[in-house]
């Protein structure tokens, strides 16, 4: 499986690209971030040029999808996203569906496929991928609306459209769902990115109730080419952890 450091998770306290120099020296090709707002794009873009290392996705500004009141706010975010993003030449971005609004499901889920069919004019326009994110609402996002792989595919078919995928989260889908390597291998064409930690926890992936060397293992068979972002809190140094975590699951 070929890993990504998620800077914010181990070296959250280091100058942006000093982290992704760091990340580059653990042995480590590609990186990916949260927040972009602050961050100097040429020096980014320039960093990871020269130190040979992919950022591969940022998150949107705005994760307030399943709200048609502030459709355009988050439309206009999305936007200037995508031109931070370009700036740096990151081609994923990571959204959430938004909030719980209390409306009937259904209601959200169209709201959901609305917001998103509006949005991939704009991603087309940069060549960008949304990457949908369901989240775990048990422990970590209680108030989100989108926790289901199935439901999240079954988004990204009614968007249809290349530039919206699903990053599928083997640790908040462990939580919600189970049955990762199946809702994995059978759904890959929908699946831009996977994310990984330990269950429960949030810690090193060794640490969990999941085998990732068996986890890892079968969806490579399954023909899955793209990354694993490493998500996690780590319990060890920073460096340690992601050592650790490369010579067990990295290929």
């Amino acid at each position: 499986m070929k890993l990504c450091v998620a800077i914010p998770c181990f070296f959250g306290n280091l100058d942006f690209c000093e982290a992704l120099r760091s990340a580059k020296a653990l042995g480590f090709d590609a990186a990916e971030s949260y927040n972009w707002k602050g961050l100097d794009f040429e020096k980014v873009k320039s960093t990871c040029e020269d130190a040979d290392i992919k950022l591969l996705s940022l998150c949107t500004s705005d994760f307030r999808a399943t709200v048609p009141e502030v459709r355009s706010e988050y439309l206009s975010a999305l936007r200037e996203s995508c031109e931070a993003a370009s700036k740096m030449g990151v081609k994923r971005l990571i959204t959430q569906s938004g909030p719980n609004t209390g409306a009937e499901r259904a209601v959200q889920h169209e709201n959901l496929v609305a917001t998103l069919k509006e949005a991939s004019p704009i991603l087309k326009h940069y060549g960008i991928t949304l990457m949908l994110e369901p989240l775990n609402t048990y422990i970590n996002h209680p108030d989100t609306y989108l926790w289901s792989s199935k439901e999240a595919f079954d988004i990204v078919k009614e968007v249809d459209s290349p530039f919206v995928k699903v990053i599928f989260d083997i640790y908040h889908q462990q939580i919600m769902e189970g049955n990762i390597i199946r809702n994995v291998v059978n759904n890959l064409q929908y699946i831009e990115h996977l994310h990984s930690a330990g269950s429960d926890g949030r810690h090193e992936l060794w640490l969990g109730e999941s085998d990732y060397n068996y986890i890892f293992d079968a969806i490579g068979k399954a023909g899955y080419e793209g990354y694993c972002g490493l998500e996690y809190s780590p319990t060890l140094p920073a460096a340690e952890s992601l050592k650790r975590a490369k010579e067990k699951y990295g290929k």
